[in-house]
């Protein structure tokens, strides 16, 4: 997730990426009537979302490996998992995503991804037991994954429009994506800095499903869950819930915090670049075959130190964004916003808004609102005057 200058080694890690903090006029008319609502406070929180459909509730997302209940706007005693026992916190390990199954309110599934005690990452599924408690005896474990380093864990995970669950992983840590001949990246036999596509519905003996459509699929030498490959640690992305579009904020090394866009369905099989380019910078000189540049960076020298992905405005409430994409970084905790397209971004720049303290993620609920975590504890959303 947070790659961490100084502030954050001693408490979390992110991404990273670069271009000017230049305010345009777009970013400043788009910013005009907005305010951030507090709806509470967490023990270092790091996510949000909400089970689909559900209007009165949205889930919080701790890092130490609870799940909390937001039902009407207020916060519940008793958690929705407590799974601390299971899990491995601090830095950039811990408890890192969750995905309700598109069909939850009948299937009851929902989707953790984790650090294990063991410091490998899983992705495990559990049931509810009522509409704010899970199962906690209902854990059901689809993939587990050898994690050479304690950083660049990825870990957001969620359902796309075609209903298959997508698990973002880092390149397995440590510092120019040193393990193996070409890192794992760039690696088609490693499932390490990729985005993977599965069915989660167990069938013929198998945890998992492998969709047919995914590229690798029958490829020997390539594991068939990838969809794309080539990443850092993409630690928060998103799908625009009304095109399908997909977003990934990738962090980066030492120079470059990148923002990744593909239309609908054209992520599948891309190369993001990592560990060749960071960024549109050269960083290793080996090839990385139809590389993809992202459509923003941002640069360290300009106080970047490890982008936060967020999503692209479709909250109705919120007219002057809508269809901007809202991010910041962990670092300068400001709120920015840009319109997104195929190979380029437009009106990039800050939102009047004020600055979140440790910028840890976004979060969206069921009706489109978005909202905007810090690790201090803090979680807001986003709204109208």
């Amino acid at each position: 997730m947070l790659r961490l200058a100084a502030a954050f080694v001693a408490v979390f890690a992110l991404l990273a990426c670069g271009s000017g903090d230049g305010e345009s006029s777009a970013a400043r008319t788009s910013a005009a009537g907005l305010r951030l609502v507090k709806v509470g406070d967490f023990d270092s929180p790091l996510y949000v979302t909400a089970p689909p459909g559900d209007a009165r509730r949205v889930m919080v997302v701790e890092q130490g490996g609870v799940i909390r209940v937001l039902r009407g706007g207020r916060r519940l005693a008793r958690p929705f998992l407590d799974i601390r026992s299971r899990v491995t916190a601090g830095g950039e390990r811990g408890l890192l995503g969750l995905a309700f199954a598109p069909d939850y309110a009948a299937s009851r599934r929902f989707y953790v991804y984790y650090t294990g005690r063991d410091g490998r990452q899983r992705v495990v599924e559990y049931r509810r037991a009522s509409a704010d408690r899970a199962d906690a005896g209902s854990a059901r474990t689809l993939l587990v994954m050898d994690d050479p380093e304690s950083n660049h864990n990825g870990g957001d995970i969620k359902f796309g429009p075609d209903g298959l669950l997508y698990i973002a992983t880092g390149d397995g840590g440590g510092a120019g994506d040193r393990h193996g001949a070409r890192g794992n990246a760039q690696s088609l036999r490693s499932l390490l800095g990729k985005l993977l596509r599965i069915d989660p519905r167990a069938a013929g003996g198998r945890a998992y499903q492998i969709p047919a459509s995914n590229p690798f699929a029958g490829r020997g030498g390539a594991r068939p869950e990838i969809y794309s490959y080539g990443l850092r640690n993409p630690w928060r992305w998103s799908f625009d819930r009304t095109k399908g579009d997909i977003v990934i904020a990738d962090v980066g090394q030492g120079d470059v915090e990148e923002v990744n866009f593909m239309p609908r369905g054209r992520a599948r099989g891309a190369n993001f670049g990592w560990r060749a380019w960071e960024g549109r910078k050269r960083f290793a000189d080996e090839p990385a075959p139809g590389a993809v540049f992202p459509v923003l960076q941002h640069s360290h020298d300009d106080g970047w130190c490890s982008i936060t992905g967020g999503y692209v405005v479709r909250d109705p409430g919120l007219p002057a964004l809508r269809g901007r994409y809202v991010y910041g970084d962990f670092c300068l905790g400001r709120l920015r916003s840009a319109r997104l397209a195929a190979g380029h971004a437009t009106g990039d720049g800050p939102l009047s808004l004020p600055r979140v303290e440790a910028l840890s993620s976004f979060g969206e609920d069921a009706r489109g609102r978005v909202y905007v975590v810090s690790l201090g504890g803090s979680v807001y959303r986003l709204a109208a005057r």
